[in-house]
């Protein structure tokens, strides 16, 4: 979308057969939902089967999976080769490539979108936080989310960590989510109703960060507003470059809250 010259919004230019979308929305869904699962069990039985081969122990392999970092670096790394592997095939089937959802060159502009949202997104998700609160007095908004790195300590696993965190993962769930996801569902959906379908898949994923601690809702009221504002950007801009901006950025104030100023 752009803003016209007495402040309407209006479609961004685009070439339809860079949007065209060949495959069912059902179809979509239920593959990328198929393929975000498969990743991480694929990922984990490659990791066994090499350590498997390298003769480690299970209460080895256990405390390798718990406090080494490269150990998590390899096998994030892993499930998001396997993820980029599924959508490229799944889209080569099909006829189409990663323009068609959104990954298209990108753009100076785009960077500017994604660092002008950033503001907005963090005074709505407070106001959210307030109204929900108040709501549901139970919620717990202090509940600390499970993101898979611990005993991150030394230059090494900081920067292996951060090209996890802040640069991979924000790529990958782009793609994924507000690419191939919502691609798809705008097929059958008006764009108001795809990205409140694609926001609330996407807060329900993160509902099993809270780990022990039972579900964490304050996570999935975060990446529900998120991922609002990352569709607006993919709509703003006509691609997912704005999006992996904002979000990059957003990962990279938790990756300096978490590991750098030691907060939480």
């Amino acid at each position: 979308m752009r803003f016209s010259g007495d402040g309407t919004i209006v479609p961004a230019k685009l070439d339809p057969k860079d949007n065209e979308i060949r495959w069912s929305s059902f179809g979509g869904v239920v593959f990328v939902i198929a393929l975000f699962l498969a990743a991480q069990v694929i990922g984990g039985l490659i990791l066994a089967l090499y350590f498997g081969l390298t003769g480690a122990s299970e209460s080895e392999i256990t405390r390798l999976y718990g406090d080494s970092v490269y150990v998590q670096f390899g096998y994030v790394l892993l499930t998001e080769i396997i993820v980029i592997i599924g959508l490229y095939l799944f889209l080569k089937y099909y006829k189409s490539t990663f323009r068609t959802i959104g990954l298209k060159r990108p753009r100076l502009k785009d960077i500017g979108y994604g660092l002008l949202a950033v503001l907005p997104y963090y005074a709505v998700f407070v106001l959210v936080t307030v109204a929900s609160s108040a709501l549901f007095p139970g919620l717990d908004t202090d509940q600390k989310q499970e993101i898979g790195f611990d005993n991150v300590q030394g230059l090494w696993p900081l920067a292996a960590t951060f090209l996890v965190l802040v640069l991979l993962q924000p790529l990958i769930e782009e793609i994924m989510v507000r690419g191939f996801l919502y691609s798809s569902l705008k097929k059958a959906f008006p764009i108001v109703l795809a990205a409140l379908i694609t926001s609330l898949l996407f807060g329900a994923a993160h509902l099993a960060g809270g780990g022990s601690g039972g579900p964490l809702y304050i996570a999935a009221i975060d990446t529900f507003v998120l991922s609002l504002f990352l569709i607006y950007l993919r709509e703003r801009t006509g691609s997912l470059w704005a999006s992996v901006t904002l979000h990059s950025i957003k990962n990279g104030i938790a990756f300096l809250a978490l590991f750098i100023f030691k907060v939480g």
